[in-house]
């Protein structure tokens, strides 16, 4: 019985906040609700960049947040 371990990938681009919680608005277009395990406040309406995977539907399982 083998695991589905995804690598983790980083993904650049605008942080932002609404009612439900976290989204990024990457560079490319894309658009993803984060699932994230702290609240980065500080980042909100900066560039960031978020480690992480790729979960159902447009989330991304966030690791970690950092400026860009």
């Amino acid at each position: 019985m083998g695991t589905d371990r995804r690598k983790d990938q980083e993904f650049s681009g605008l942080l932002q906040r609404d009612a439900a919680g976290f989204l990024l608005q990457c560079d490319d277009g894309q658009r993803y609700r984060l699932e994230l395990l702290r609240t980065p406040v500080d980042e909100v309406e900066k560039r960031v960049v978020v480690t992480g995977r790729i979960g159902d539907g447009a989330v991304l399982e966030a690791d970690g947040v950092r400026p860009a």
